[in-house]
């Protein structure tokens, strides 16, 4: 690795500010606070989400209701909507013999 062009890695301690699960990692993310693991020194980074707190991994997601939505729009701009017709050509192709 070339000298002083990478920033520095060091080990970090990942804290979801939800429920306090922590995620001991490396990373080049810093903080002022520390906290003593196993006799390394890690820099505490609170996160807001996490895997621990996320919709998608909580099974707590919002489905949105895609086909209300579209019949609304049906509705309400039913009288409006132009249909487009595609103009076609129909292409005959002679055999030569």
């Amino acid at each position: 690795m070339k000298e002083g062009i990478h920033p520095n890695y060091q080990p970090v301690v990942f804290v979801d500010a939800n429920t306090g699960a922590e995620y001991i990692t490396r990373s080049t993310k810093t903080s002022s606070e520390k906290r003593e693991i196993n006799g390394v020194e890690h820099s505490v980074v609170t996160l807001e989400i996490t895997a621990d707190t996320h919709p998608f991994w909580t099974g707590k997601q919002h489905r949105v209701d895609t086909a209300g939505r579209i019949d609304r729009f049906n509705k309400r701009f039913e009288n409006n909507i132009v249909s487009a017709k595609r103009k076609t050509r129909k292409v005959v192709v002679k055999d030569e013999e």
